[in-house]
């Protein structure tokens, strides 16, 4: 017990914005495995075993995205508990407009153009796709956070706000690489259309 407290200390204590940074990526990461599943489940009906099967440069680069959005979070979740103490209900109220009119565009607008940077796309490039995607990730972003945000508000500790968030990002990040990704599967599986397709 003494053990995984000190460690507890040390993750959640001192060290939070490393814990929040490092299970950024991680979490980015895994996201974008699940999703390669998914797309490799449609496209090859799961019959093709070989060791190609995932792009580990595409889940890197998901990584480093994550990485550099953690701190980013770390940073954001404290200024809001320090801009708007409390947990009543209009003040979680506050919160989730804040979150979602700025910090929410500002994750999208960041994925997008640093994903498409890595990818070796121009900022141009990155940016046509940005635009070309950005509605449809907002709008489901409005539809899953807010709700989600209402619980990290209402009944999370502050101390653990960005790995509650972190946790659940990775069903968030299995979307975020589909929006990133379904076109390119598209051009090549263009059959596989209205199985991937995904309602907003």
């Amino acid at each position: 017990m003494a053990v995984i407290s000190k460690l507890k200390g040390i993750l959640f204590g001192r060290y939070l914005w490393v814990t929040n940074t490092a299970s950024g990526g991680i979490l980015l990461a895994a996201g974008d495995l699940i999703q390669q599943t998914i797309e490799h489940s449609k496209t090859s009906g799961g019959k093709n075993k070989n060791k190609e099967r995932y792009d580990w440069k595409r889940s890197g680069r998901m990584m480093a995205i994550g990485l550099t959005l953690g701190l980013p979070h770390h940073f954001w979740y404290k200024f809001l508990d320090r801009a708007i103490p409390g947990a009543s209900l209009l003040c979680v109220g506050k919160k989730i407009l804040l979150d979602q009119t700025i910090f929410s565009p500002f994750n999208n607008v960041s994925f997008f153009m640093g994903a498409g940077l890595l990818e070796g796309s121009t900022t141009r490039q990155a940016w046509d796709e940005l635009k070309s995607k950005f509605l449809m990730v907002y709008k489901t972003d409005c539809s899953v956070w807010p709700p989600a945000q209402f619980i990290n508000f209402f009944y999370v500790s502050p101390v653990y706000r960005v790995l509650y968030v972190n946790v659940l990002t990775v069903g968030w990040n299995v979307f975020l690489s589909y929006a990133k990704y379904f076109d390119k599967a598209n051009i090549r599986v263009e059959s596989d259309l209205p199985a991937i397709a995904m309602p907003l």
